[in-house]
């Protein structure tokens, strides 16, 4: 093994970094119990070309927040990060089994956090790896416990939700206005490739409040927004609404203490609560209503 060195990704690294990626973590914060066999093997396929898309798109709007570090021709990790606006976020970080340890992962997330030196808040979502945990409340991050919540959802609880449209990125000004009233930033491009990458978009203009959120074919949303609860749990009970039948189980993901609103809205449905990692934030506070992106947050 020779000296490890940290460079610029470039888009040819993006499918070595997503089999880095997918080597280096567990998915339990992403995975739904499927069958075995051809339906499993397809949505792993799906997953790893939305992950190759994504970061594909990151490398292209910050080439400057996107490294890999070597050993000779050998790739062995990653980080990959963004800014909008005055957020900078850690999309994804990773390095390849049997070559933790050595403090690549330290000098990989120093260079990630380069690129975010002029952003006031910074937000990540961190698995429950001990080693990454205390790698990111090292670099002056708090740690909030994040949930998940999974399960068969029960049909007869569902409400009758009204004043909730299919959206479309003619939709993005609205849908960054309720992203800088929640999370203080907007999407801005990354609109495009959430669009791409999942099934559904819903969105509520009303009069009294907006939101939207992007929806996964399982019914789980990707990503939801809200200025008000009352949005937020509408938009929460038509993304379960939306829930294929032959589908063994959905979830509501990414959940904070201070998204309340939505364990209410899984207990209801019959989903189960457990602990998943945590979601990592520097000056700012959690996000609410505010169901974050595992990668865009």
């Amino acid at each position: 093994m020779g000296e490890v060195w940290v460079r610029p990704m470039r888009l040819d690294d993006v499918g070595t970094v997503q089999r880095i990626s997918a080597d280096s973590f567990t998915d339990l914060e992403e995975r739904l119990p499927v069958p075995a066999g051809a339906e499993a093997a397809g949505r792993d396929a799906r997953r790893a070309a939305d992950w190759v898309r994504r970061t594909s798109h990151l490398v292209a709007t910050d080439p400057g927040g996107c490294w890999v570090a070597e050993d000779g021709d050998d790739v062995v990790g990653f980080a990959v990060s963004f800014t909008r606006e005055l957020m900078w976020v850690l999309a994804s970080y990773g390095v390849r089994p049997g070559r933790q340890g050595r403090g690549t992962g330290r000098v990989l997330l120093e260079s990630a956090l380069h690129h975010g030196r002029g952003c006031l808040r910074g937000m990540l979502a961190s698995s429950p790896d001990p080693a990454a945990v205390r790698r990111y409340r090292l670099a002056g991050f708090d740690l909030h416990p994040a949930m998940l919540m999974a399960g068969v959802v029960d049909r007869s609880a569902l409400p009758v939700v009204g004043r909730i449209r299919e959206g479309s990125l003619t939709d993005t000004d609205l849908m960054d206005s309720v992203d800088r009233r929640t999370r203080g930033a907007a999407h801005g491009p990354d609109h495009e490739v959430l669009h791409a990458t999942t099934a559904r978009l819903l969105v509520v203009d009303r009069p009294t409040g907006q939101g939207y959120a992007y929806l996964r074919p399982s019914g789980e949303p990707a990503l939801l927004a809200a200025t008000t609860v009352a949005v937020a749990r509408d938009l929460a009970w038509e993304a379960l609404a939306s829930a294929p039948a032959d589908e063994p189980g959905t979830r509501i993901g990414h959940l904070t203490a201070a998204n309340q609103w939505a364990i209410d809205v899984g207990l209801a449905a019959g989903l189960a609560l457990h602990q998943r990692g945590y979601l990592a934030l520097r000056r700012c506070r959690p996000p609410a209503p505010y169901l974050h992106h595992g990668s865009l947050l």
